[in-house]
């Protein structure tokens, strides 16, 4: 049994529209404790069941990890924990543990680089959950280099109103332009997708303008949203719509 954590983007600039119809992106992954529980047992026929926070007939990586490796029966159980929509990457994480435990648990022998190469045939943000830290991510974010960040000691709170933000609406409504991240100085780190998604979901808007009003460090929305992490200095409880789902804790 397995936790596999969800990740937030520090900062996210999106530099150009590929001719493949995917977008060049820099930006910081940094994996956040915040998981859900995945469980691998040996089978007589492969099995996938699921509890929690699962949307109904929604699709899950899941299984296409389990068929690109093509491993011996297994019955696998995810319980879903980490919200779905919300640029958390909770479904990636999932797919890539798979991925990661059939590796362990039927001994392949596939080397951390084959576990990537699958694991970015499954989804962008997917090869990352293959690390185990902050890493920086380019192409189109499976093209991984350690970050020299650290947010240790430092207390997240994350919150994910009941609203759903489309990848593709995100992407349309952005300006690809140059830029270089900066990890130096988390301040000056920007998210290209806020502001096209700010005009359409003010609940999103809001959500980073109250974590601002709570103290927070920095305060960004996640990937593509919908949800909005602060950072801050000390422990704190930011007070939210009891329909929105929130985590805080310790990094």
């Amino acid at each position: 049994m397995r936790s596999p954590p969800c990740k937030i983007n520090l900062g996210l600039n999106v530099l150009r529209k590929r001719d493949d119809g995917y977008h060049d992106i820099e930006t910081c992954f940094y994996p956040i404790p915040w998981t859900d529980i995945l469980e691998i047992i040996p089978s007589s026929k492969f099995e996938f069941t699921t509890s929690g926070n699962v949307i109904p007939g929604d699709g899950n990586l899941c299984i296409k990890a389990y068929q690109l490796l093509k491993p011996p029966p297994a019955k696998i159980h995810l319980h879903k924990i980490i919200p779905t929509g919300a640029g958390l990457g909770g479904g990636s994480s999932d797919a890539a543990w798979t991925l990661r435990l059939l590796m362990m648990f039927f001994s392949l022998g596939l080397s951390k680089d084959q576990l990537r190469s699958f694991a970015a045939q499954i989804g962008s943000d997917c090869a990352f959950f293959i690390e185990d830290g902050p890493m920086i991510g380019t192409g189109r974010g499976e093209t991984l280099t350690p970050a020299n960040i650290s947010l240790k000691g430092k207390f997240i709170v994350i919150a994910k109103p009941d609203v759903h933000v489309s990848t593709v609406e995100a992407y349309a409504g952005v300006i690809p332009k140059e830029s270089k991240l900066d990890l130096s100085n988390i301040s000056s780190l920007k998210n290209d997708f806020e502001e096209s998604v700010f005009k359409k979901c003010p609940a999103i808007t809001s959500i980073k303008q109250q974590l601002r009003d709570a103290g927070a460090e920095y305060a960004s929305m996640s990937g593509s949203g919908s949800a909005v992490y602060g950072i801050f200095n000390n422990a704190i409880a930011v007070p939210f719509p009891s329909d929105y789902t929130v985590f805080s804790g310790w990094l």
